[in-house]
């Protein structure tokens, strides 16, 4: 009975895994195809939120089953609680790449090298804080998490530092319509950062029990 439970269970971390890989590598492409104008990448961004929403749809069908089949014991009960909350904010990460992918539609025409800097270095500090999450909850090792906090205040760090550019764009007379979305964009990476922290404080419960 509790190797069958155990296989479950190791195929409910594939899949959140499988499903952080797959909005990782959304924002990435979604960052990459504003910057050099990419309009097919985006377009593919784009049209692919349904395998994104069929993850959140298999994993927490799968959790719910483990759930009322199995009646796991309290501290297996937490890792099944956490990883439904998790796929929550994942899904609101999938959600805001796309939405990066159809700003970036528009934003084929300008470039900002200063801002697109800025927002490599956010996109990829909040992919990491995404990846660590996520093997930190697979692993069950939260060293992996640490720092969790000071990165997200980076992120945020680096929203300021492009709205900053945003307005000093304005006064050189750069089109409100591009500055407005250079702005969206720093913003959606802004609450992909406070979503990886969310999906860091869900497996500190996980592991702990602590809900921070």
């Amino acid at each position: 009975m509790r190797r069958r439970y155990d296989r479950e269970l190791e195929k409910l971390n594939d899949d959140l895994s499988d499903m952080g890989s797959l909005i990782s590598d959304r924002i990435t492409m979604a960052i990459y195809s504003m910057i050099n104008g990419d309009k097919d990448t985006s377009l593919v961004i784009r049209q692919s939120d349904d395998e994104v929403d069929d993850y959140e749809s298999k994993i927490e069908s799968r959790a719910l089953k483990l759930i009322l089949k199995e009646q796991p014991v309290a501290s297996d009960l937490r890792l099944i609680s956490a990883a439904l909350k998790m796929i929550t904010d994942m899904e609101r990460i999938g959600d805001h790449a796309v939405d990066i992918a159809e700003i970036s539609l528009e934003m084929t025409e300008h470039r900002s090298q200063k801002s697109f800097e800025r927002m490599i270095k956010m996109a990829e500090l909040s992919i990491d804080m995404v990846k660590h999450s996520i093997r930190s909850y697979i692993s069950g090792d939260l060293s992996l998490v640490d720092g969790i906090s000071e990165h997200h205040q980076k992120v945020k760090e680096y929203f300021v530092e492009i709205r900053d550019l945003v307005i000093e764009d304005l006064k050189n007379n750069e089109k409100p319509e591009y500055a407005i979305n250079l702005l969206l964009v720093a913003k959606y990476l802004e609450r992909i950062g406070s979503h990886a922290k969310n999906i860091s404080e869900w497996v500190t419960y996980s592991i702990e029990g602590e809900l921070i």
